[in-house]
């Protein structure tokens, strides 16, 4: 029996906030209903901030100028793949560096058709991301919920109290 590698894949992965508190899920190309955060491989000579700018470019086209750093994790997130969809390429699972980003730019930056492993996008809150993903990133996504929801709910709380406080030329 030829069995997957057993080693766990380097990677990273993006928590993409807009001023809403919102967070940028994805839906998979493959697995329509399968919604997850921005993610990807690190390659052998980048570094991991690097890396998740690259990979969401990539995935989503938001350029690195529409992104700002807020947080990112203290140590790499792990996740197991289910053993039937273990490959050479993907190994056993992953272990990621994940960030935590403000989304700056237009909603309609966001393009996931050009990447080809998505098909669409939507804003969501981050506890319903636990409905709509996989169950084996579910353990992930709450440890990312964990990490970065203090982070979320004050710039969300800043961003209201900014736009309460802004004058309107109606006013």
């Amino acid at each position: 029996m030829n069995l997957p590698a057993q080693y766990f894949r380097a990677g990273v992965g993006a928590v993409i906030m807009n001023g809403r508190g919102r967070i940028l899920v994805l839906e998979r190309a493959d697995i329509p209903g399968a919604w997850q955060l921005p993610q990807g491989g690190l390659d052998a000579a980048e570094e991991p901030l690097q890396a998740v700018r690259r990979e969401v470019a990539e995935e989503t086209g938001i350029p690195a100028d529409d992104l700002e750093l807020l947080a990112s994790c203290p140590e790499p997130l792990a996740y197991e793949l289910p053993a039937d969809v273990r490959s050479g390429r993907t190994g056993r699972g992953q272990v990621q560096y994940w960030f935590l980003f403000r989304f700056r730019g237009p909603d309609n930056a966001i393009d996931v058709q050009n990447g080809g492993e998505f098909r669409a996008w939507q804003w969501m809150e981050f506890d319903a991301l636990l409905q709509a993903a996989k169950e084996f990133r579910r353990p992930l996504y709450r440890r990312l919920i964990e990490q970065f929801r203090g982070v979320i709910s004050r710039v969300a709380a800043s961003t209201a109290d900014l736009s309460k406080n802004t004058l309107r030329p109606d006013a």
